[in-house]
């Protein structure tokens, strides 16, 4: 290993970060690490402290400067943010915000077994979270159920991990077909955009306000079913349910009879197949509190029985539903047939490695539809200390199919500029004498052998390197 290195993902206790030092690990997303953190100068709140695993990801700068336009109680508050530098002088880029201590939305609902009244109005609470962001000229694009955290104090409900978030103006920082975000809850105009007879796209698709909407809709769907709906791009059905003149996926209550009218209704409108019938997110929270104050005794009915957790029956004449957790098995999706080749092309990339989807192989891990931005929702995912990070087996595992931000790139002849650098897929590394197998969480595999990323020397240092 790499003198001097120390990884960004597992610092240790008390390491200096900015004005903060670390107090635990809480877990790892595709591109950061999370800390809880306490301040170095007599502050005694903590803070999440989300820290990037690669040198100089702009995702960082993007997502502190669309934080910075929000100030939303369902939000949490960016505290500040800069660069920490390994003992090398390497700086990676890091935020500190609010921290919350609570559960993610859906094993919040499995233990609280909330009824339809109280999903009401806590999607109310997330509409105008969205809506915050929008009138700040951002998109959230990931929204879904494990960026959603309810706080265990209070029951305050608030829209986390802005990683893969947007704004006008910002930077494009990904490639064709689609920014990161989570598959089974895009839209279906965002799906339609690479399936044919559409021509391959020469720009990422660009995801709107309505297309947030949508993907708290599904949130929505899957709270109250326990299933996600069809996803128009990755399966045959999928494409029939959201054909421009196609059905729509199955009303909540229909799987779930202990839904209230009003809570299937609004869910059914956020994920219509016209984003115009969506609605804003303003006139989405002002619906969703209309109808948590007047809706009947039956929205007062828990939405979950107390059985334990095993597969949802949708065919079950009860129709009693059962929120399970499925993070051990893993779900086979299947392209629709009649693709073509450039949707196939496509969906491979999305459900590539990088930056950060599920495997190569189209299996896509059922915690939550297979994907972490940047790392927000680690935060309820405690990882215990002699446990290996998921996020390894993601990103560290192989070499991406592009330089990693700040990467050291070979010259015009091809050559990196240091002897026993190699140049793979645009950027320079440097192969290790170790096996794959021993290969630790540090590096990087490519044909059986082990890499570390090559940087450019660092630029003399504005603050105090880590302690």
């Amino acid at each position: 290993m790499a003198p001097g290195y120390l990884n960004p993902a597992r610092l240790h206790l008390g390491t200096r970060v900015g004005p903060w030092r670390v107090l635990e690990r809480r877990g790892c997303g595709a591109h950061g690490a999370v800390y809880r953190a306490i301040g170095t100068e007599g502050t005694t709140a903590p803070v999440a402290l989300k820290l990037a695993l690669h040198p100089r990801d702009e995702r960082f700068a993007r997502e502190a400067e669309l934080l910075s336009r929000l100030h939303h109680p369902n939000v949490p508050r960016l505290v500040g943010h800069g660069e920490w530098q390994d003992p090398a002088g390497i700086a990676y880029p890091y935020l500190a915000m609010e921290w919350v201590e609570g559960r993610s939305l859906y094993d919040w609902a499995r233990q609280h077994r909330p009824t339809s009244r109280q999903v009401l109005s806590l999607l109310a609470r997330l509409a105008q979270a969205l809506e915050a962001t929008h009138a700040a000229g951002g998109v959230h694009r990931d929204v879904k159920g494990d960026n959603i955290l309810v706080r265990n104090a209070d029951g305050q409900v608030f829209l986390t991990d802005f990683g893969s978030g947007h704004y006008v103006g910002a930077a494009t920082l990904s490639w064709p077909p689609f920014p990161p975000g989570t598959p089974a809850y895009r839209s279906p105009e965002a799906w339609r955009t690479v399936m044919p007879p559409a021509p391959a796209p020469a720009v990422p698709y660009a995801p709107g306000p309505a297309d947030d909407v949508f993907a708290l809709g599904v949130t929505a769907w899957r709270l109250v079913t326990g299933e996600y709906p069809p996803s128009l791009g990755l399966t045959v059905d999928g494409a029939r349910v959201w054909s421009l003149k196609g059905p729509g996926p199955r009303a909540p209550r229909v799987l779930n009879g202990r839904c209230c009218v009003e809570l299937s209704n609004l869910i059914a409108r956020m994920m219509s197949v016209h984003p115009e019938a969506r609605g804003n997110a303003h006139e989405l929270a002002g619906a969703l509190n209309e109808a948590a104050c007047e809706a009947g005794p039956e929205a007062d009915v828990p939405l979950f029985n107390l059985e334990a957790a095993r597969p949802v029956d949708v065919s079950a004449s009860s129709r009693r539903v059962s929120l399970q957790a499925r993070s051990g098995r893993r779900r086979h999706w299947s392209i629709a047939a009649g693709v073509g080749a450039p949707l196939m092309l496509g969906v491979a990339w999305l459900l590539s490695t990088w930056p950060g989807d599920a495997p190569v192989s189209a299996q896509v891990d059922e915690k939550d539809g297979g994907t972490v931005a940047v790392g927000d929702s680690a935060l309820t995912a405690p990882l215990p200390s002699n446990a290996a990070p998921s996020v390894w087996s993601t990103i560290a595992v192989d070499v991406p199919p592009k330089p990693l931000p700040g990467q050291q790139r070979p010259d015009a002849t091809g050559r990196c500029p240091r002897r026993g650098q190699v140049s793979l897929n645009g950027g320079c590394w440097l192969r290790l004498d170790l096996a794959q197998k021993d290969c630790d969480e540090n590096g990087y595999t490519y044909d059986g052998r082990c890499y570390l990323p090559v940087f450019p020397p660092a630029r003399p240092a504005t603050s105090s390197p880590a302690d």
